[in-house]
């Protein structure tokens, strides 16, 4: 039965965060959604900024035709760090429309910190290559490790993502979040563990 506009906004509502996003359940490397299940692997380019020109780009090929010759991989870049684009704006929309000009100066002060911020920090970058399913099949480890072996032998440093780095993912590039250190599977996961482990040693 189709449902109608209000049915489908009731039905968001009721969603979860991983219904939402498309998400089935996380799995050890990755994600399971509908049409099958996606690896990440971790990627570091080591000690770029001491190696000769010539040696950067033979890496740089390297990996160029990895990708041209493995339809099911491609590059996920990432920020490792906080996004101040939301306040760049809102500074610059309240020097807009400010009329006291020592205010305005003020904003703008602030924006142009922010700015010297972001430009500190431009290369915290974070590179994962993310496995394309081509099946709904589970993936074959024998394959990811082999995978990870060719990936190495570009020059990169590689690893398959674990749990929190795939929560960590999926937090940075839907909600920006780089700080968090531990996330939980559900909200207040950790008030309910906590409140648990205390009623143990008081019993």
């Amino acid at each position: 039965m189709k449902m109608n506009k209000k049915q489908k906004k009731e039905a968001r509502q009721r969603a979860s965060t991983r219904q939402l996003m498309g998400i089935l359940e996380l799995t050890e490397h990755g994600a399971k959604t509908p049409a099958g299940e996606f690896i990440f692997y971790l990627v570091r380019p080591d000690n770029l900024s001491v190696m000769p020109e010539e040696a950067v780009k033979n890496r740089i090929l390297a990996l160029t035709n990895l990708l041209r010759s493995s339809a099911e991989l491609c590059v996920v870049a990432l920020d490792s760090r906080e996004s101040f684009q939301r306040n760049r704006d809102w500074y610059q929309q309240r020097a807009e429309e400010e009329p006291l000009p020592a205010v305005r100066a003020l904003l703008r002060s602030d924006a142009a910190h922010l700015d010297a911020i972001q430009t500190g920090t431009a290369s915290s970058r974070e590179f994962a290559l993310l496995v394309k399913p081509d099946t709904k099949l589970p993936p074959d480890q024998a394959q990811l490790a082999q995978l990870e072996k060719r990936i190495h032998s570009c020059g990169f440093t590689v690893r398959l993502a674990q749990e929190q780095d795939v929560k960590r993912i999926l937090a940075v590039y839907y909600q920006q979040d780089a700080f968090t250190d531990d996330y939980k599977n559900y909200d207040g996961e950790g008030m309910v563990t906590e409140t648990a482990h205390e009623t143990e040693e008081n019993s």
